[in-house]
């Protein structure tokens, strides 16, 4: 419950100061005069009953007090408090009701009449300091006792039956957190509050004779926070008092919602002497943040203004959160503006539970037949427009006396056929019992614990057996009954098991509604339950500000969606922040996700990258644009190689396919033939198979290949140089048979490394798992990286060798010098394959495929252009020089 909390030491220390004063004085003015009133207060301001064991009660009935008078020692010159509330009237009603049900109850207290003295601290703790002492003070017409009482050890050794004469031996109050701690610091009474709310009274050892059956405003800031981790909303503004009340529900607040992606948008205060401009300012912050969701921890006057300045401004669409000090209020609920402002309030409020016969008791309240109860007759009065009681309400002072009666009109007196039976009236409405009923379990405490005490099992023994420990209800000590509410467990008569955690009860709280009616005002309704860390709530119960069922948003940024993760942005809350998507092979499945996390290397991330699907086997393929270009390649020239061997064939006897050895000409059309086809045996799905025939084919068509051209180079400058005298028989050397050798040697070391190659660490297929993407390359993985670089080795030291060979023959005279052919050939036939090296190993996926069939196509239609287009041109287009005396001219 907000009370007025105390903002610092100084101000309790003022407070204990003058209390102790006042104290002292009443007590030295005891010993000083022969008689002496109830410590300064008028006895007909309390409301009495006798009984064997009386408690006392302290309630803020009034809401003015009298007018300070400095002069304490002057205690008969007392003024009366006025404007009597309704709502705390009933609240001390409800303690009477109790009192009544324990003595009506067979089992509770049997034997024992439990009595009240109850008084009216009118609102402030200094009245409440002076009621207190008149309570655990005791009173009696006559000072016996020239030593004022002990407060520290039970409140005197006997404690009399009839009202007022000793000591009580628990009080129940104060009216709020700043009277409980005065009381507790100044007089420590054994005293249970019923709106005493500060966590700091859970303190045993500054408050060690302090309970409650009000919850510490802890759980209810606890409450909150659980409301809005609930409901998802993570960007929330707060409007809170600035005192302790306020500050310790922010601290609270921020710690149950630490680690749950909840910020508080803006902080603002509201001061009670400059709540206008406070009040302003806050709405102006409201209506300028994004945060649709309003956490307001204050009291319902600061409330009240706030909503005057909303609707100034116009802002009603935001949802509020209460605290319990404003969601049940009525001045606030029937207040005009607002219904405008405030539609769809979501609150904590203080738990409500019947009292069956409560709602009768206070209905049969009748002057006549309570005629000492003055605040019966002033609400009597009030309602009804009448003078109920004998005595007329006036107010006498000293100098009045002198001066005669203050003169005063009297109302009319009543008829006595006013009741309270058939009128509406809020003082009647028992449909939520908050307060009235922690004043209830509070006598409800205070009577188990007295029955415990006083309990005895022996207690029907003759009144002289000295077996008989039972104790007296005269002798009640404070250090025992206090031990007994700390031990105290029972069921309420509502079923309700209590008990003291401490100075606390476990915290159960109600969750109400702000609603619209038809008459357009609000109304209050429950809507849930806390019951410690347990929330339970009928969320289709609930009318949001915005008039709908659905839960208004109220968020910094959207939670990112799955596929995507939070990017907090720099220099602002954790609640602000952006959504990047995540990166390809990443996933995130859930919205709001921190981080993404990388798929299996068997799987790959979706489109959206909200979850890991398998990869698909991805290879050069025949059906594909890039396999259909090369397999149409490959198969040209095929056909191209085809056609030169048939012009080759039918012009086999003339001069230029006779030139050089046709028969290496025809070999070396073969495997060109080969080289063109071998590169078919790369496309297509990889297999054990295909991978190793692709590579053999490879190496032995190509070394097949240049070995015919460097044969041919080698019988180009041996015949040249057998021309010179003396080198005749050079060319028995290189006859046919010799050339035929040749190349059959060069081409079996090729077959040898292959075959020892794919023996040992053949190519396996293997998917490419380090490339990313959805589609993984199947590919044939080299296992021996030694031997794929053995059978390139081996065709580059060929193509080397027959290069510089050709080189060293393009210049001899010959009109036809096939050396200049094999030149050209080989330097393009260089240049591809130095060239595909760089791009083999960077290119990714199945290119790499494709890379290493384009070098081959490349480098054979090289070769089969550069080697045989001259002489096909001569042979079909310029068949006169096809002659041996053309060839043979320089």
């Amino acid at each position: 419950m907000f009370t007025l909390w105390l903002s610092s030491a100084s101000t309790l220390l003022f407070v204990g100061f003058v209390g102790r004063q006042l104290g002292l004085r009443v007590g030295l003015q005891c010993v000083q005069t022969v008689t002496c009133s109830r410590w300064g207060t008028p006895s007909n301001q309390g409301l009495f009953q006798d009984g064997d064991v009386v408690i006392g009660g302290l309630f803020s009935l009034h809401s003015q007090p009298p007018a300070i008078d400095h002069d304490f020692t002057q205690l008969p010159h007392y003024k009366p408090c006025t404007g009597l509330e309704h709502i705390p009237l009933k609240y001390m009603y409800a303690m009477a009701f109790a009192v009544e049900e324990i003595n009506n109850s067979p089992t509770l207290l049997p034997g024992v009449k439990l009595g009240y003295h109850m008084f009216d601290s009118c609102g402030r703790p200094p009245w409440a300091l002076q009621a207190a002492l008149s309570l655990v003070g005791g009173d009696s017409s006559n000072c016996k006792s020239a030593d004022p009482p002990d407060y520290s050890t039970g409140y005197g050794e006997g404690i009399g039956g009839r009202t007022g004469d000793h000591p009580v031996p628990l009080v129940i109050g104060g009216a709020s957190s700043v009277t409980g701690q005065i009381l507790s610091r100044i007089l420590s009474p054994l005293s249970i509050s019923y709106l005493s709310s500060c966590p700091c009274l859970s303190d045993r050892r500054q408050f060690p004779n302090f309970f409650r059956t009000m919850p510490s405003d802890i759980y209810q800031a606890r409450a909150i926070a659980q409301l809005a981790i609930h409901f998802n909303w993570t960007w929330i503004g707060a409007v809170v008092a600035n005192n302790d009340y306020g500050h310790m529900a922010v601290k609270i607040f921020q710690e149950e919602t630490q680690g749950k992606d909840v910020c508080l948008a803006f902080i603002e205060t509201l001061q009670r002497e400059k709540i206008v401009s406070d009040a302003r300012r806050a709405a102006l912050t409201i209506q300028a943040s994004t945060a649709r969701v309003i956490l307001i921890f204050t009291w319902y006057t600061d409330v009240r203004e706030l909503f005057v300045q909303l609707a100034k401004i116009n802002v009603t669409d935001r949802q509020f959160l209460a605290s319990e000090a404003w969601s049940t209020s009525d001045s606030l609920l029937q207040y005009l503006v607002t219904s405008k402002v405030a539609s769809g309030v979501l609150g904590v409020a203080i738990r409500s539970s019947p009292l069956p016969g409560f709602e009768n008791y206070l209905r049969n309240l009748l002057p006549i037949r309570h005629p000492n109860d003055e605040f019966l007759k002033e609400f009597w009065g009030a309602e009804f427009g009448c003078s109920p009681g004998v005595t007329p309400l006036f107010s006498y002072s000293p100098s009045s006396l002198k001066s005669g009666p203050l003169q005063k009109t009297s109302p009319p007196p009543c008829s006595g056929a006013e009741s309270m039976e058939r009128v509406k009236h809020p003082f009647t409405d028992t449909s939520q019992l908050r307060v009235a009923y922690n004043v209830y379990l509070a006598v409800y405490a205070a009577a188990h614990a007295l029955h415990s005490l006083l309990s005895c099992p022996n207690r029907d023994s003759p009144p002289g057996n000295k077996s008989s420990t039972c104790l007296s209800p005269t002798h009640i000590k404070q250090i025992e009954l206090l031990k007994h509410l700390n031990n105290m467990n029972f069921t309420t008569p509502q079923g309700e098991i209590f008990y003291f955690n401490g100075a606390d009860i476990p915290a159960k709280y109600d969750l109400v509604n702000w609603q619209n009616t038809p008459e357009e005002s609000l109304k209050l309704v429950l809507i849930g339950r806390v019951d410690g860390f347990d929330l339970h709530l009928n969320e289709s119960a609930i009318q949001w500000s915005t008039g709908s069922n659905q839960v208004p948003v109220s968020v910094c940024s959207e939670s990112c969606p799955p596929g995507t993760r939070k990017a907090n942005r720099k220099g602002e809350p954790l609640c602000c922040f952006d959504c990047i998507p995540c990166a390809e092979g990443e996933i995130s499945s859930t919205a709001g996700s921190l981080h993404c996390d990388r798929c299996p290397s068997e799987f790959w991330s979706n489109v959206e990258r909200t979850a890991c699907i398998p990869r698909q086997l991805d290879f050069l393929s025949f059906n594909e644009t890039l396999g259909m270009t090369l397999t149409t390649a490959a198969v040209s020239g095929v056909t191209v190689t085809t056609a030169v061997f048939v012009v080759f064939l039918y012009y086999r006897q003339t001069p230029v396919v006779r030139a050089n050895n046709s028969e290496l000409s025809f070999l070396l059309l073969l495997s060109l033939k080969l080289c063109f086809l071998c590169s078919l045996v790369f496309i297509g799905r990889p297999s054990a198979w295909s991978c190793r025939f692709q590579q053999a084919a490879f190496g032995i068509s190509f070394v097949l290949c240049v070995s015919c051209l460097q044969v041919k180079t080698i019988v180009v400058l041996a015949a040249f140089r057998s021309a010179r005298p003396g080198a005749e028989a050079l060319m028995k050397w290189f006859g046919p048979g010799q050339q035929r050798g040749s190349v059959c040697l060069f081409t079996c070391i090729q077959v040898i490394i292959c075959i020892i190659w794919l023996s040992l660490s053949p190519p396996v297929p293997q998917a490419d798992l380090d490339i990313p993407g959805l589609q993984v390359t199947l590919k044939c993985a080299m296992a021996s990286v030694v031997g794929f670089s053995l059978v390139l080795g081996y065709i580059g030291l060929l193509a080397c060798t027959c290069l510089l060979l050709a080189f060293l023959a393009r210049k001899l005279p010959d009109n036809f010098n096939e050396a200049k052919l094999i030149t050209f050939s080989m330097l393009i036939f260089c240049a591809v394959w130095v060239a595909f090296v760089p791009a083999y190993v960077s290119s990714p996926g199945k290119y790499v495929v494709a890379v290493e069939v384009f070098a081959i196509l490349a480098s054979s239609y090289g070769l089969l252009i550069c080697i045989f287009a001259p002489k096909c041109f001569i042979i079909l287009l310029r068949p006169e020089k096809n002659s041996k005396k053309h060839l043979m001219a320089r």
